[in-house]
């Protein structure tokens, strides 16, 4: 992983340029009250106008240089800055974008978001800080001490005795403030996805008159972090107060002091005005290092939810596995997962296609049927088991060379804000008689025709501006565009009609007859012509067969179906192509092993 300095060596020319810069305006800048103080002691009793001319002339190019250097520094130091941060905001994304989805429901989505935006900006607001204060602080603080000892040794031990008081203080309120920042983000983190639950499901929640009541749940999330806040703010806000009493008396003392000396002779008040000048710049260099303080106990905790997730190793690394001879092109051999690791969200399925086939999933909401697509398609591994694609183990296949198998829909799928053809060919540099294919197969030219811009129109984001069965078809063509090796369809076709869903399949068999297809659908009807019909419940295989199979051996799928199409419609013989992969004796609830000869 990247340490932060790693992200700056790129910048340390301009860096130590703007660092130089700075430290010039900054000696400069000290420079002014002691040419003050010799006016006042030296020049100004010879009453010579022209010296006075000239080392007010002196005053005046030391203050142009010091705001002029300061400037340029400063602008340098946002540049730094911000292109450090697009540089760790870039490798946070990819990062994230590698993480498995196992890892990604591990951190969860909105803390995600947050450690993307929030935690970065903390950490831009930090290093800006540090090389615009950072620099200038110490060089004040450190340079305003030395000089005054030059001017009056007593009295810079004065003040310099109340610095142990202020380093005590520091450390003190650090030691209880950064804990107290990383409670903080994790609170942002819970409010960044309650308004995310808000906003995706706000239309449910007005149809169902839920808006007080989400009023009254953000409003309890947003005082929860406006508790911890307000906690991690009245901690760090001791520093300045405190800091304020410990200076000003010291202040008071030197001022105490410093008119005894004067009465006594010992000192001048040139250098007494001198004094409290360089004074009042070291109280605000020392406010200055408070606030750099304040910034990097918040960029301090930013800094490790961010290296959290920069040193968390890619997800699902491969590995090795043996390549066996196998006529089929898809094996499940007794899988078993399980999301929380407790208990098994599907337990023990097995089935395997041949090339070509078509497996229709079917099942109550929740019983598993998505997750065995999500394990085809190794988004999760397996806890028991053998997922395997022309009888290669899918661990074994980089995820480049197995994700561009798929054209997949999956349940919840997302439409960009961008135009139709861009969504369809998804950066994969298709022809346009490639898009119109997909379209056309899709079922989705009918209403692409017909829109001004053709496949020019833009979509909003999520695509709200086509209905349900629109972006399901769109989605489907972006899915066969790739020309894949398999087609998943999860729930999919929901929201077309019959007659569009009818024809959609036909061309699917018609076009793409050579694709292994897996659909999961909630209609009998969807998957009534599949090679092969798997009925989950609760993760649980119930039957697995044709539909006439089922029909005669299942009675939940027997009932769905009834449910669904009648007495007569469900119980007709459609003419489906009968396929010798991976048979089951009737009336048995199953599966075999998918080969011969392979021990339990």
């Amino acid at each position: 992983m990247k340490t932060i300095f790693a992200y700056l060596k790129p910048f340390v020319p301009r860096m130590t340029l703007g660092l130089t810069i700075k430290f010039i305006g900054s000696a400069v800048e000290l420079l002014l009250p002691w040419i003050l103080s010799y006016m006042i002691d030296e020049v100004a009793p010879t009453k010579d106008m022209t010296r006075i001319a000239w080392w007010g002339a002196a005053m005046v190019l030391a203050a142009l240089t010091a705001w002029v250097t300061n400037i340029l520094a400063n602008r340098m130091a946002a540049w730094v800055a911000q292109h450090t941060t697009q540089a760790i905001r870039h490798d946070l994304f990819a990062r994230i974008s590698e993480l498995s989805c196992g890892q990604i429901d591990e951190f969860s989505i909105p803390s995600l978001e947050s450690r993307l935006t929030t935690d970065t900006y903390q950490i831009h607001q930090m290093l800006g800080m540090m090389q615009r204060i950072g620099v200038r602080a110490p060089i004040l603080l450190v340079g305003g001490i030395l000089v005054t000892l030059t001017l009056d040794p007593v009295l810079t031990l004065v003040l310099v005795c109340t610095l142990p008081f202020i380093a005590v203080l520091v450390y003190t309120v650090s030691k209880k403030g950064v804990p107290l920042y990383t409670h903080l983000q994790q609170g942002v983190d819970s409010m960044v996805r309650t308004v995310r639950e808000t906003i995706s499901g706000i239309r449910v929640i007005k149809a169902l008159s839920k808006v007080d009541y989400e009023k009254k749940r953000f409003a309890g999330v947003n005082a929860g972090v406006s508790a911890r806040e307000t906690k991690a703010g009245m901690t760090m806000a001791l520093t300045n107060p405190l800091m304020n009493l410990f200076l000003n008396l010291g202040l008071t003392a030197v001022i105490i002091v410093g008119a005894f000396r004067v009465n006594e002779g010992l000192t001048q008040p040139g250098k007494i005005i001198a004094f409290l000048s360089y004074f009042t710049i070291i109280l605000n260099a020392m406010m200055a290092m408070t606030r750099i303080f304040v910034s990097f106990s918040r960029s301090s905790a930013s800094g490790n939810r961010i290296a959290q997730v920069l040193s968390t190793p890619a997800g699902l690394p491969l590995r090795p596995g043996r390549q066996e001879d196998s006529p089929y092109h898809v094996e499940f051999d007794h899988v078993t997962f399980s999301y929380n690791k407790k208990e098994p969200n599907v337990e023990d399925i097995s089935f395997c296609l041949r090339a070509g086939e078509t497996l229709g999933i079917i099942g109550a909401t929740g019983c598993g049927k998505s997750t065995l697509v999500n394990l085809l398609m190794r988004l999760y591994d397996a806890d028991q088991g053998r997922v395997a694609i022309n009888g290669r183990p899918i661990a074994s296949i980089p995820p480049e060379e197995l994700h561009t198998k798929f054209g997949v829909v999956f349940q919840n799928d997302v439409l960009f804000a961008d135009t139709l053809r861009e969504n369809i060919a998804f950066g994969r540099n298709l022809t346009d008689e490639e898009i119109e294919k997909a379209a056309r197969c899709a079922q989705a030219m009918e209403f692409i025709s017909g829109l001004p811009d053709g496949f020019g129109h833009m979509l909003t984001s999520k695509g709200t501006n086509l209905s349900g069965g629109q972006k399901q078809r769109v989605l489907i063509a972006r899915a066969l565009a790739g020309a894949p090796e398999f087609l998943v369809l999860d729930d999919s076709s929901s929201a077309l009609d019959y007659r569009t869903d009818a024809a959609l399949r036909q061309t699917l068999r018609q076009e793409y007859a050579g694709v292994t297809t897996v659909i999961i659908a909630q209609r009998v009807s969807s998957i009534l012509h599949a090679d092969h019909i798997l009925v989950l419940d609760e993760g649980k295989e119930l039957g697995y067969g044709t539909h006439e199979e089922l029909m005669e051996s299942c009675p939940v799928y027997r009932e769905i179906a009834v449910s669904q199409m009648g007495q007569g419609d469900a119980a007709s013989n459609p003419q489906v192509r009968q396929s010798d992969a991976c048979q089951h004796e009737p009336g048995t609830q199953n599966v075999h092993s998918v080969k011969e000869g392979r021990n339990d």
